[in-house]
C-alpha cells in the first residue's frame, strides 16, 4: 500500500508529498490496488475497520465495494453503536469523490452509487458510473437494531435517546466520513481525490447544507435537494397537519379524497399556468400564483359535490398552508405554496394516506414522522409505544406552547430510568450554525458552491422555508449569494421526484461544471422522467423545460411548448 499522511488524503513520493492539481491528472496517476488488500490497509486514521472488500457482482456497476465501520462504543442509553459505511471505488475513476448522504432517519448503509435521488438519475448513469469513487454510511446507527425491536415502528428514531447518536445523524457522523473517503481513495488509487463533492436529497439535502455551513471547506460542492435545513421545525408541521385533518373526518384518508386534491391542483392551474406566458400545465410563476389564486373560490355553496370542497376542508386546508403557530400567533414553521403538484401521489402518501397495511394506512407523517418528532427532534425524547394509534395520538396531542419549545431545550433528563445529558438541542445538531442568518463563511472563503433544488410541491419540507433562506442569504451578501450558492425552483415536483413536472435533471453534473469550470448554471435542463406516474397524459413523453435560478421564472418566449429552447429565465 501506498505511503499516506495522518489525513489520508496525501501521496507520498520520494519523501514528498504530492497532491494531484486536476482530476483529470489524478485518475491518469492512479494505480488501483487489488481489492482485497484494502483489508489489511493502514489507512492511518484510529477507530476505523474494513470489514469486507470485494469485486461488485457481475451485474452492478464495476466497483471495489468496501464495507467497513468508524468509531464503535456503547451508548449512554447501554446500546451498541457504530458509523456503518460503504465505498464503492470504479476501475474507470474520475479522480473525484463523492459523499452521498441519505434521506430518511438513516439507519441503513444504502449501496453507494450516488444516486440519492430520483432527479439525479439521468440516463440511468448514477455517479457511480461516471468514475466518481462513492460513500454512504448509515450516519452512526442502525435502524433495525434488535435491542430497539420494542419500539415498533418507531424503532428506526430510537437512536434518539443518546445524545451521541443524535450529534453523528445531525453532522457528526459526515464529518468523521469524510477523511475516512479520501483514506480508502489514496489508500486504493495511490493518489489523492482532486475534487469532493456531496450529494443528497431530503434528509441527505439536510446534510449536504449543514455540511456546507459547518464544514465548507472540506468539499469543493455540495448538491442538496429538497432540503429540510430546518427539520426540527418542519417537523412541527406533522402535527399541525393531523390537527387540522381531523377537524375534518377522524379518518385521515378521508379528510381530502384524491379527487378533492385533484380538484384543488386542476383550480391551481386555471388560476397560474398562463402567468408564464402559456398554459402547459405548469405552474411556473410560483410568486404571483399565491397571489392569484384564492382557496376560497373552491367553496362550495350549497351541498359538498366534485366541483368543490367544503367549508370544513377549505378551513383546514387554509389553516395547514398558513403553517403551524403558537396560541400568540407567533410562527413555529414555514407556510406552503400552492402549486400544481399537491395531487401527486408522494403528496398524499406523506400527508394522507398510506395504504401500507402495517401502519394501519396512515402517512408518513404519522409514522416515520411522528417518531421523529417525539424521538429525536424534541428534548427529552418522548418514548411511545410505537404502534400506529399511538404515533397519531402523540401528534393529535401535541401542544404547539408546550411541546414546540422543545426542539431548542438541552440539559440533563431521566429518560427510561437513565440520567442522561443532552448538551446540544435538536436545533442545535440537526441545523446549520447559520441557518436563521445564513451567511455561509466557509464555503466562500474556500470558494466552493453549493447547488440547491427544491419541488414546489414538496409536502415534507415547504419551498418557502428554502426561499426565504436564500433571500436572506443573498441580502447579507449584498445581492452576491448566487457567485457561491444557487437554488432552483422545480415546478409540480413533490419530494425529491414525483409529481406532474420534468423531475430528472443533472444536477450533480451542473455543480462540476460551475467548480471546475466556471460555468456558472443559469438553468437546469430537465426532462420528463419516463417512470413518473404523475406527468400527464397530454405532456410529450419527451417534453424538456429549463429550471432557473430562484427568482427567475421560466417565461415562455415562443415556440415549440414542449421544449426548454422555448422559455428563457427571466
Amino acid at each position: 500500500m501506498r505511503g499516506l499522511t495522518a489525513a489520508g488524503i496525501a501521496l507520498v513520493v520520494n519523501g514528498a508529498a504530492w497532491a494531484a492539481p486536476s482530476p483529470e491528472d489524478a485518475a491518469k496517476a492512479a494505480h488501483p490496488s487489488a481489492c482485497a488488500d484494502l483489508l489489511a490497509a493502514p489507512l492511518g486514521l484510529a477507530q476505523v475497520e474494513i470489514t469486507a472488500a470485494a469485486p461488485a457482482g457481475a451485474k452492478d456497476i464495476p466497483a471495489c465495494v468496501i464495507r467497513g465501520q468508524a468509531a464503535p462504543r456503547t451508548g449512554a442509553d447501554g446500546k451498541s453503536y457504530a458509523i456503518r459505511f460503504e465505498m464503492r471505488l470504479p476501475p474507470n475513476w474520475n479522480g473525484r469523490f463523492l459523499h452521498q448522504v441519505n434521506g430518511g432517519n438513516d439507519g441503513a448503509v444504502i449501496p453507494a452509487l450516488g444516486i440519492p435521488g430520483d432527479a439525479n438519475a439521468i440516463d440511468g448513469q448514477p455517479a457511480l458510473g461516471r468514475g466518481f469513487a462513492v460513500l454512504s454510511s448509515d450516519e452512526g446507527h442502525d435502524g433495525k437494531d434488535p435491542a430497539n425491536s420494542s419500539f415498533k415502528l418507531g424503532a428506526g428514531a430510537a437512536f434518539g435517546l443518546d445524545p451521541q447518536a443524535r450529534d453523528d445523524y445531525g453532522y457528526a457522523a459526515d464529518e468523521k466520513m469524510a477523511a475516512v473517503g479520501k483514506a480508502i481513495i489514496a489508500g486504493f488509487y495511490g493518489v489523492a481525490p482532486a475534487r469532493s463533492y456531496m450529494m443528497g436529497c431530503s434528509n441527505g439535502g439536510r446534510h449536504a447544507m449543514v455540511a456546507a455551513s459547518r464544514r465548507g471547506e472540506a468539499y469543493d460542492g455540495f448538491v442538496a435537494g429538497d432540503p429540510g435545513f430546518d427539520l426540527p421545525r418542519a417537523a412541527i408541521q406533522h402535527a399541525w397537519d393531523v390537527q387540522n385533518f381531523l377537524t375534518i373526518d377522524s379518518d385521515l384518508a378521508n379528510a381530502f379524497s384524491t379527487s378533492d386534491m385533484n380538484l384543488v391542483s386542476a383550480k391551481v392551474l386555471e388560476a397560474c399556468d398562463g402567468l408564464d406566458g402559456v398554459k402547459d400545465g405548469v405552474v411556473a410563476d410560483l410568486r404571483a400564483c399565491q397571489k392569484t389564486f384564492s382557496l376560497e373560490s373552491l367553496a362550495c355553496k350549497g351541498d359538498k359535490s366534485a366541483t368543490c370542497l367544503s367549508g370544513p376542508q377549505v378551513k383546514a386546508l387554509s389553516r395547514d398552508f398558513e403553517g403551524p403557530r403558537n396560541s400568540k400567533g407567533e410562527q413555529l414553521y414555514s407556510d406552503w405554496p400552492f402549486d400544481a403538484g399537491l395531487s401527486g401521489r408522494n403528496w398524499r402518501f406523506w400527508k394522507l394516506f398510506s395504504g401500507i397495511p402495517a401502519w394501519d394506512g396512515n402517512p408518513l407523517i404519522a409514522t416515520l414522522g411522528a417518531a421523529s418528532l417525539a424521538e429525536i427532534f424534541t428534548t427529552p425524547p418522548t418514548v411511545t409505544k410505537g404502534d400506529p394509534d399511538a404515533l397519531l395520538a402523540y401528534l393529535n396531542h401535541f401542544d404547539f406552547d408546550r411541546d414546540a419549545p422543545k426542539i431548542y431545550a438541552h440539559g440533563p433528563f431521566e429518560v427510561n430510568g437513565r440520567q442522561i445529558d443532552y448538551s446540544q438541542s435538536a436545533w442545535e445538531f440537526m441545523t446549520p450554525p447559520d441557518a436563521d442568518n445564513p451567511r455561509l463563511e466557509a464555503l466562500r472563503k474556500a470558494d466552493h458552491r453549493l447547488l440547491i433544488y427544491h419541488g414546489q410541491s414538496d409536502p415534507v419540507f415547504s419551498f418557502n422555508a428554502t426561499a426565504r433562506w436564500f433571500e436572506r442569504l443573498d441580502a447579507n451578501l449584498g445581492g452576491k449569494a448566487a457567485e457561491n450558492a444557487r437554488v432552483f425552483a422545480v415546478p409540480g415536483m413533490t419530494h425529491c421526484s414525483g409529481g406532474p413536472a420534468t423531475d430528472a435533471f443533472d444536477a450533480l453534473g451542473a455543480l462540476v461544471d460551475w467548480t471546475e469550470r466556471g460555468k456558472a448554471p443559469d438553468r437546469l435542463l430537465a426532462h420528463v422522467r419516463a417512470d413518473n406516474k404523475d406527468v400527464p397524459a397530454s405532456w410529450s413523453p419527451a417534453r424538456t423545460r429549463p429550471l432557473c435560478p430562484w427568482p427567475r421564472v421560466a417565461r415562455y418566449v415562443g415556440g415549440d411548448v414542449e421544449k426548454a429552447e422555448s422559455f428563457a429565465c427571466k
